[in-house]
């Protein structure tokens, strides 16, 4: 597993972010406070509090791909 700090903060960033999740077949999850979400689900991702950074949890070893394309919503 590998995690990153994204900031989602603006409903099209969401947007955009699950376009990119959406494309990979291993799980994605997204963590804020005691909350886990489908990093794949928009609306999962619109009931966390988006004001603040949000953990994501890629579970695959070979993610180096995706981990590039959300290098852009790091907080």
């Amino acid at each position: 597993m590998k995690s990153i700090k994204i900031s989602l903060e603006m409903a099209q960033r969401v947007k955009e972010f699950v376009n990119i999740t959406q494309n990979y077949p291993y799980e994605i999850l997204l963590k804020s406070g005691k909350y886990v979400v489908d990093a794949k689900s928009i609306l999962g991702i619109f009931s966390l509090d988006l004001s603040q950074p949000i953990t994501v949890e890629v579970y695959s070893e070979n993610c180096d791909e995706l981990l590039t394309q959300l290098k852009k919503f790091e907080a």
